[in-house]
Order: C-alpha cells, then sequence, then structure tokens
C-alpha cells in the first residue's frame, strides 16, 4: 500500500547546442544555493545538473514525480526548479533520512515510500524524473515482470498527457542489452528506449552532456577509476498528448 508524507518524433543530440547551453544558464543560480551542501556542488563538476534540468525542460510550477531519489542530490534542486508554486513528489521503496530532512525544509516536497506499481503522485504530474536507476529495477522481479516494465507503467499513468519522462543511467557495452544491470550497473541505452516506448511513450531527445567517450563500459561505475566519469546516457520521453 502507498503511504504519503507531506511536510508544513525526434532523437535530437541536443547537449551542445546554444539553446540548450541558454536554458541551462536559467538554473545555474540554484547550484551556488547556501542551503545545498558542499558534498552536493563538489559533483555538479560530473552531473552537469543545470543542463540536464534544461533538457528536460523543468519549469517554475510544474508538478514533478522523482522516482527513487537516492540521497536527493535532484530533489533539492528540483524543488528550487519549481518554486513555491510546484511539487516534487518522491517514491522509493524504503525511507530516507536524507530526502525527510530536505522535504522538512522545503515545504514542496513530500516523501512517498511504496512498492513498484504504486500510484507515484497524488495527482497528474509534469515530470517522471529518474536518474541512475533503471538498472536496478531491472534487478528486481515483480510477478512475471521486472520492475522497471512497472515502474514505466506507473510513469505513464502518473503523467498528464504531454508530460516528460527524463530516464539518465550508465551506458553498457554495445550488445550487452540488460545482462550487466547487477554486476556492473550497467544498462544499455537501446534496451530502455525499447522498453520505454512499449508502454506508450515516444522517445523525443537524447543528449550527449553525460557522455564520457574514454570510458570503455567494462568497469563497475562504483570502481575508482571510473566512479564520477561513467559514460552515460540521458533520454527524454513524452507521453503522447491522444
Amino acid at each position: 500500500m502507498r503511504t504519503w508524507f507531506v511536510p508544513a518524433a525526434c532523437a535530437a543530440m541536443l547537449a551542445a547546442t546554444p539553446v540548450l547551453a541558454e536554458k541551462a544558464s536559467n538554473f545555474t543560480a540554484l547550484l551556488a544555493s547556501p542551503a545545498r551542501p558542499e558534498a552536493d556542488k563538489v559533483r555538479d563538476a560530473d552531473r552537469h545538473p543545470a543542463e540536464v534540468l534544461a533538457f528536460a525542460g523543468v519549469r517554475p510550477g510544474e508538478k514533478i514525480a522523482e522516482l527513487s531519489p537516492g540521497g536527493g542530490y535532484y530533489t533539492r534542486l528540483l524543488s528550487a526548479a519549481v518554486g513555491p508554486r510546484g511539487y516534487v513528489y518522491t517514491f522509493a521503496g524504503r525511507p530516507s533520512a536524507a530526502v525527510a530532512e530536505i522535504a522538512k525544509a522545503a515545504g514542496n516536497v513530500s516523501v512517498g515510500v511504496g512498492k513498484p506499481g504504486d500510484v507515484l503522485a497524488p495527482e497528474p504530474v509534469d515530470v517522471v524524473w529518474t536518474t541512475q536507476n533503471y538498472h536496478d529495477f531491472k534487478n528486481m522481479k515483480v510477478g512475471d515482470e521486472d520492475a522497471a516494465a512497472v515502474y514505466n507503467k506507473a510513469a505513464f499513468a502518473a503523467l498528464k498527457p504531454g508530460g516528460v519522462y527524463l530516464i539518465n543511467d550508465h551506458q553498457a557495452a554495445k550488445g550487452a542489452g540488460a545482462s550487466q544491470t547487477s554486476a556492473l550497473h550497467r544498462i544499455e541505452d537501446a534496451v530502455v528506449i525499447r522498453e520505454v516506448e512499449a508502454a506508450g511513450f515516444r522517445l523525443e531527445g537524447r543528449s550527449e552532456v553525460l557522455r564520457h567517450p574514454a570510458d570503455d563500459h567494462t568497469g563497475k561505475v562504483f570502481d575508482s577509476g571510473v566512479r564520477g566519469k561513467t559514460d552515460q546516457f540521458l533520454l527524454r520521453f513524452r507521453k503522447p498528448r491522444k
């Protein structure tokens, strides 16, 4: 059962375009906020959050469902980006003290705890957001399906018509498919695209901003030589309006 805790058709390579760079500049002030911990700021050089937010098209006043927020790196940024007229509904399999603290301080963030297949948000949202998690969903079974398939359906149901499903993850070697999701914590983007489109979405764009050509896709993503420098894909899917 879902539990809520609410506190007081082109695949364009967009990362290097002037348009995306201009949009990213709209988020740079958020990165310098004193409310962000230094540990998050140190990661900005690798994660390129301003460009990722711009690629997703996040705007003030939007409602966002963040799937598996981890320690809340993006939760803080999404909360600030949507502002007081917007809202961020986080959803995870277990409670996170870090995200609960963010929610308590932000005022426009709620902490949701549930299982795959539960409703992601109590109202239709503009964006469903998940970063570096899709490969983990492949490692969980829900009946005859893996959790990735279940979460894709939940994302589709949660979104308004025309809404965005943003997925970022660590790239696997060409041809590896989903065979390295447990051992290396990687997945091939082609698998994600195929599965998400099967849930009814349309791939609208992909960005190169998180690519690292020096990564040969053979190392575990937590290994010291590659951590923070993995080759990653960034995909934007759209729920059809009709």
